[in-house]
């Protein structure tokens, strides 16, 4: 019997922050594009649709990240591989967000005030999300107990 790795572990968390993104998206498509349209007419309620848009891309390519680098990397999240696909996506994010951000900066057509405050609570959604969804997972550690049985070729303890 092989001894599970991290793969097998993060992968149902992973999807669970994905599903709960999505529900998040929503939210914040509905609620910011009705303040938006409230606050800022069409260009508020594009600010506020165009901010869900982008929180929930961002979100779910960390998410994605996290998932493709431990197929990559067989589970092992102490990989160059891991690391550097997860570090490069997450440098990708940084960039796509400067360049979305200049390019919308002086468009009439998207209030920008709504679509920083979409934004804004798009990311303190998603750290709620990431934060609740691992606090809830039930993912061993691989710490031995006094007591327990290991076998010798294999870290992992015996029941």
């Amino acid at each position: 019997m092989t001894a599970p790795n991290a793969l097998d572990h993060v992968r149902p968390v992973f999807r669970r922050i994905l599903l709960w993104a999505a529900l998040l998206a929503v939210g914040l498509a509905v609620v910011g594009g009705a303040v938006g349209l409230v606050v800022a007419g069409t260009p508020g309620l594009a600010g506020g649709l165009l901010g869900a848009v982008l929180s929930v891309v961002f979100l779910g390519l960390t998410a994605v990240s996290v998932l493709v680098a431990l197929r990559v990397s067989k589970g092992q999240m102490i990989s160059g591989a891991f690391f550097g696909i997860v570090m490069g996506t997450w440098i990708l994010k940084f960039v796509l967000f400067l360049v979305v951000l200049l390019a919308l900066r002086d468009r009439a057509w998207v209030d920008f005030p709504v679509l920083a405050v979409v934004i804004i609570a798009g990311v303190v959604g998603s750290l709620v999300i990431d934060v609740v969804a691992v606090a809830k997972a039930r993912i061993p550690i691989g710490v031995h107990q006094p007591g327990d049985a290991v076998d010798p070729g294999n870290d992992t303890p015996r029941p």
